[in-house]
């Protein structure tokens, strides 16, 4: 599987090619650009959403209580199939979305309908398209060329991996964006390192809530970003997989010169985080 890997560091100069999916990376994104509203005060980082009892810090920290789409097995059903994605009321019924599965606050439990709603809400505000959104709030802030929220089974064909081709990127409710691995690392080094996000949204996007209530942080989820612990101190950035293919983007923290690298491969096998993690480790 290694063999096959594609791996980028972050550098002045990205370059354009290798084009691949960020699958969940995305959430990153939309992370980042929903704190910049807040930082904006379009958006209330811990006040209640309206009509609903959680705050946009556990949606984004996936401590909403909200369920995931990821275990129906209908949904993965449809997408080998290649049905056509369903709208958005028939996924939030067959995920029965209306009743959490906890209180708000109380635990980690991964959604994927949390960050949908964390996309509505961009776009809401925003008054805009996700793609467009992401392109005004952060994309162009940081310099990011070629990245965009992929919407048609022809934009995701962009993708470097023949094999991975022909999905439709509608299953991805909170939105996939494709572009440039090296983009991608371009992306959160900026972010981390650089000035779109004040002290404190930074902060709290790298604030890690345990994955296990009772552990010992980290390990554990920020806002938008995965934190880990590593031989060469903390790691914060996402990894993320669909049909076809895996991808991880993490930024070193703690190194004397931060570095960000990313690696993606074209199997989605479940043990693929770890290995393309660990492969991170040894290019730093």
């Amino acid at each position: 599987m290694l063999e096959r890997v594609i791996t980028a560091e972050a550098n002045e100069h990205p370059q354009s090619e290798a084009c691949v999916p960020w699958w969940s990376f995305s959430k990153t994104v939309l992370a980042a650009a929903a704190l910049v509203l807040v930082s904006r005060r379009r958006i209330d980082l811990d006040g209640p959403i309206a009509g609903a009892p959680y705050t946009l810090r556990q949606l984004l920290q996936h401590t909403s209580g909200l369920p995931d789409y990821g275990p129906i097995p209908e949904y993965h059903a449809a997408v080998a199939a290649r049905e056509q994605p369903w709208c958005v009321d028939e996924l939030l019924r067959r995920a029965n979305a209306s009743t959490l599965l906890f209180k708000p606050g109380e635990r980690f439990a991964y959604s994927n309908i949390g960050y949908l709603f964390v996309r509505q809400l961009i776009e809401r505000v925003a008054d805009a398209n996700l793609n467009t959104a992401l392109r005004a709030l952060v994309f162009d802030p940081l310099g990011i060329e070629g990245a965009f929220v992929a919407s048609t089974v022809e934009e995701f064909d962009r993708i470097v991996w023949r094999n991975a081709r022909g999905y439709d990127p509608r299953w991805v409710y909170h939105g996939c964006v494709i572009g440039s691995l090296w983009w991608a690392a371009v992306f959160l080094h900026r972010l981390m390192h650089g000035e779109l996000l004040g002290p404190e949204p930074k902060r709290a996007m790298l604030e890690p809530r345990p994955y296990d209530a009772d552990g010992d942080p980290p390990p554990g989820y920020g806002l938008g970003v995965m934190c880990e612990d590593s031989a060469r101190g903390r790691l914060a950035g996402h990894a993320g997989s669909g049909p076809g293919s895996t991808v991880v983007v993490f930024s070193f923290l703690d190194l004397t010169t931060p570095r960000t690298l990313a690696a993606a491969v074209d199997v989605d096998d479940p043990d693929t985080f770890p290995k393309l993690i660990e492969h991170l480790g040894t290019l730093v």
